[in-house]
Protein backbone atom coordinates (compact mmCIF):
# COMPACT_ATOMS: atom_id res chain seq x y z
CA UNK A 1 0.00 0.00 0.00
CA UNK A 2 1.15 3.27 -0.38
CA UNK A 3 2.80 5.31 2.16
CA UNK A 4 3.82 8.45 0.98
CA UNK A 5 3.10 11.07 -1.60
CA UNK A 6 5.27 11.58 -4.64
CA UNK A 7 7.83 14.27 -4.91
CA UNK A 8 5.22 16.11 -7.47
CA UNK A 9 2.30 15.74 -5.44
CA UNK A 10 4.21 17.06 -2.07
CA UNK A 11 5.08 19.69 -4.17
CA UNK A 12 1.30 20.61 -4.75
CA UNK A 13 0.19 20.13 -1.38
CA UNK A 14 3.04 22.61 0.10
CA UNK A 15 1.93 25.26 -2.88
CA UNK A 16 -1.81 24.69 -1.75
CA UNK A 17 -0.65 25.38 2.02
CA UNK A 18 1.04 28.27 0.51
CA UNK A 19 -1.73 29.79 -1.45
CA UNK A 20 -3.63 29.36 2.32
CA UNK A 21 -0.97 30.67 4.74
CA UNK A 22 1.16 33.44 2.38
CA UNK A 23 2.24 35.45 5.79
CA UNK A 24 3.79 31.55 7.04
CA UNK A 25 6.64 32.51 9.00
CA UNK A 26 8.09 32.01 12.48
CA UNK A 27 5.80 33.26 14.97
CA UNK A 28 8.17 33.52 17.84
CA UNK A 29 9.15 37.43 18.73
CA UNK A 30 13.15 38.10 18.21
CA UNK A 31 15.52 40.62 16.80
CA UNK A 32 18.57 38.50 15.75
CA UNK A 33 20.57 35.45 16.55
CA UNK A 34 20.67 35.00 20.63
CA UNK A 35 17.23 36.24 21.31
CA UNK A 36 15.84 33.43 19.19
CA UNK A 37 18.11 30.72 21.03
CA UNK A 38 16.54 31.79 23.95
CA UNK A 39 13.02 32.02 22.88
CA UNK A 40 13.25 28.43 21.33
CA UNK A 41 14.33 26.81 24.15
CA UNK A 42 11.75 28.46 26.69
CA UNK A 43 9.14 27.33 23.73
CA UNK A 44 9.49 23.91 24.70
CA UNK A 45 6.36 22.06 26.17
CA UNK A 46 4.87 25.92 25.94
CA UNK A 47 2.91 28.04 23.48
CA UNK A 48 4.70 30.79 21.42
CA UNK A 49 1.99 33.27 22.50
CA UNK A 50 3.10 32.36 25.97
CA UNK A 51 6.60 32.59 25.19
CA UNK A 52 6.12 36.06 23.60
CA UNK A 53 4.45 37.45 26.57
CA UNK A 54 7.48 36.21 28.38
CA UNK A 55 10.24 37.13 25.86
CA UNK A 56 8.57 41.19 25.60
CA UNK A 57 9.71 41.82 29.28
CA UNK A 58 12.78 39.39 28.76
CA UNK A 59 14.29 40.66 26.44
CA UNK A 60 13.83 44.81 27.34
CA UNK A 61 16.13 43.82 30.79
CA UNK A 62 18.94 41.24 29.68
CA UNK A 63 20.12 41.76 25.93
CA UNK A 64 23.67 39.39 25.75
CA UNK A 65 24.39 36.51 27.26
CA UNK A 66 27.01 38.40 29.74
CA UNK A 67 23.74 39.90 31.20
CA UNK A 68 21.97 36.39 31.62
CA UNK A 69 25.43 34.86 33.39
CA UNK A 70 24.60 37.80 36.71
CA UNK A 71 21.70 35.84 37.30
CA UNK A 72 21.41 33.20 39.77
CA UNK A 73 19.07 29.80 38.21
CA UNK A 74 16.37 30.84 40.97
CA UNK A 75 16.61 34.47 39.55
CA UNK A 76 16.04 34.05 36.29
CA UNK A 77 13.52 31.12 37.06
CA UNK A 78 11.14 33.79 38.33
CA UNK A 79 11.28 35.41 34.85
CA UNK A 80 10.44 32.67 32.84
CA UNK A 81 8.36 30.80 35.04
CA UNK A 82 5.09 31.43 32.98
CA UNK A 83 7.35 29.00 30.53
CA UNK A 84 6.76 25.85 32.54
CA UNK A 85 9.49 23.58 33.44
CA UNK A 86 11.04 27.18 34.49
CA UNK A 87 14.13 25.22 36.68
CA UNK A 88 15.42 23.00 34.21
CA UNK A 89 15.18 26.24 31.21
CA UNK A 90 16.83 28.17 34.03
CA UNK A 91 19.94 26.48 34.12
CA UNK A 92 19.80 25.69 30.28
CA UNK A 93 20.05 29.19 29.25
CA UNK A 94 22.48 30.07 32.27
CA UNK A 95 25.12 27.09 31.00
CA UNK A 96 24.58 28.03 26.95
CA UNK A 97 25.46 31.66 28.37
CA UNK A 98 28.35 30.84 29.37
CA UNK A 99 29.35 28.41 26.67
CA UNK A 100 28.72 30.86 24.07
CA UNK A 101 30.79 33.33 26.28
CA UNK A 102 33.46 30.55 26.57
CA UNK A 103 33.70 28.85 23.38
CA UNK A 104 32.09 31.39 20.08
CA UNK A 105 32.99 35.24 22.13
CA UNK A 106 29.30 35.47 23.09
CA UNK A 107 27.87 34.42 19.37
CA UNK A 108 25.48 32.10 18.35
CA UNK A 109 26.66 29.46 16.33
CA UNK A 110 25.76 28.90 13.10
CA UNK A 111 26.24 25.06 12.52
CA UNK A 112 24.01 22.14 13.63
CA UNK A 113 26.90 20.24 15.01
CA UNK A 114 28.08 23.47 17.30
CA UNK A 115 24.42 24.16 18.27
CA UNK A 116 23.44 20.80 19.65
CA UNK A 117 26.43 21.00 21.77
CA UNK A 118 24.44 23.70 23.80
CA UNK A 119 22.50 22.62 26.95
CA UNK A 120 18.71 22.87 25.87
CA UNK A 121 19.38 22.86 21.86
CA UNK A 122 18.22 19.62 20.29
CA UNK A 123 18.35 18.87 16.47
CA UNK A 124 14.68 20.87 16.65
CA UNK A 125 15.51 23.91 18.52
CA UNK A 126 19.37 23.91 16.19
CA UNK A 127 17.05 23.70 12.90
CA UNK A 128 14.92 26.76 13.92
CA UNK A 129 17.93 28.66 14.90
CA UNK A 130 19.80 27.85 11.43
CA UNK A 131 16.37 28.65 9.41
CA UNK A 132 15.22 31.66 11.14
CA UNK A 133 18.16 33.41 12.18
CA UNK A 134 21.02 32.58 9.68
CA UNK A 135 18.78 31.70 6.63
CA UNK A 136 20.17 28.47 6.29
CA UNK A 137 17.56 26.04 4.72
CA UNK A 138 16.25 23.42 7.51
CA UNK A 139 13.39 21.34 8.51
CA UNK A 140 12.20 21.47 12.53
CA UNK A 141 10.38 18.80 13.46
CA UNK A 142 8.09 20.05 16.40
CA UNK A 143 4.65 18.29 17.38
CA UNK A 144 3.35 20.10 14.67
CA UNK A 145 5.30 19.17 11.68
CA UNK A 146 5.34 15.72 13.16
CA UNK A 147 1.58 15.21 13.23
CA UNK A 148 0.63 16.80 9.65
CA UNK A 149 3.48 15.51 7.96
CA UNK A 150 2.86 12.16 8.74
CA UNK A 151 -1.25 12.13 8.54
CA UNK A 152 -0.95 13.77 5.22
CA UNK A 153 1.80 12.00 3.48
CA UNK A 154 4.53 13.95 3.29
CA UNK A 155 6.46 11.62 5.68
CA UNK A 156 5.69 7.84 7.08
CA UNK A 157 7.90 8.09 10.32
CA UNK A 158 6.92 6.91 13.83
CA UNK A 159 9.70 9.05 15.64
CA UNK A 160 10.86 13.23 14.93
CA UNK A 161 14.59 12.01 13.15
CA UNK A 162 13.08 9.84 10.57
CA UNK A 163 10.46 12.53 9.67
CA UNK A 164 12.76 14.70 9.59
CA UNK A 165 14.77 13.02 7.18
CA UNK A 166 12.07 11.83 5.16
CA UNK A 167 10.90 15.66 4.65
CA UNK A 168 15.02 16.31 3.49
CA UNK A 169 14.50 14.15 0.88
CA UNK A 170 10.78 14.39 -0.22
CA UNK A 171 11.24 18.22 -0.12
CA UNK A 172 13.41 20.79 -2.43
CA UNK A 173 16.19 22.20 -0.15
CA UNK A 174 15.45 25.53 -1.12
CA UNK A 175 11.52 24.68 0.15
CA UNK A 176 12.61 23.43 3.34
CA UNK A 177 12.36 26.48 6.12
CA UNK A 178 9.21 27.69 4.35
CA UNK A 179 7.60 24.02 4.24
CA UNK A 180 8.42 23.62 8.13
CA UNK A 181 6.29 27.06 8.60
CA UNK A 182 3.88 26.05 6.39
CA UNK A 183 2.60 22.93 8.29
CA UNK A 184 2.94 24.73 11.13
CA UNK A 185 0.35 27.33 10.12
CA UNK A 186 -1.60 24.12 8.84
CA UNK A 187 -1.47 22.04 12.19
CA UNK A 188 -2.61 25.02 14.07
CA UNK A 189 -5.19 26.56 12.24
CA UNK A 190 -6.92 23.44 10.37
CA UNK A 191 -4.76 20.01 10.80
CA UNK A 192 -5.18 20.26 14.76
CA UNK A 193 -4.69 17.70 16.85
CA UNK A 194 -7.45 16.38 18.47
CA UNK A 195 -10.30 17.75 16.24
CA UNK A 196 -8.72 18.58 12.03
CA UNK A 197 -11.13 20.72 10.70
CA UNK A 198 -11.03 18.68 7.56
CA UNK A 199 -14.13 20.49 5.87
CA UNK A 200 -11.72 24.28 5.09
CA UNK A 201 -8.23 21.80 4.40
CA UNK A 202 -7.44 22.49 1.12
CA UNK A 203 -5.85 19.79 0.40
CA UNK A 204 -7.63 16.66 1.41
CA UNK A 205 -7.90 14.96 -2.55
CA UNK A 206 -4.32 14.32 -1.43
CA UNK A 207 -4.31 14.18 2.44
CA UNK A 208 -3.58 10.03 3.06
CA UNK A 209 -5.78 11.06 6.90
CA UNK A 210 -8.74 12.45 5.32
CA UNK A 211 -8.99 9.33 2.47
CA UNK A 212 -8.62 6.76 5.10
CA UNK A 213 -10.11 8.25 8.51
CA UNK A 214 -12.80 10.36 7.01
CA UNK A 215 -14.07 10.10 3.51
CA UNK A 216 -15.99 6.61 3.63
Amino acid sequence: MKKMLSKEEIKIVLERLEERFPDAKAELDFTNSFELLVATILSAQCTDVQVNKTTAVLFEELKTPEDYIKLSEEELGVKIRSCGFYKTKSKNILETCKLLIENYSGQVPNTMEELVTLPGVGRKTANVVLSNAFNIPAIAVDTHVFRVSNRIGLANSTNVLDTEKDLMDNIEREMWSKAHHLLIFHGRRICKARKPLCTICPITDYCFYYKKEVKQ
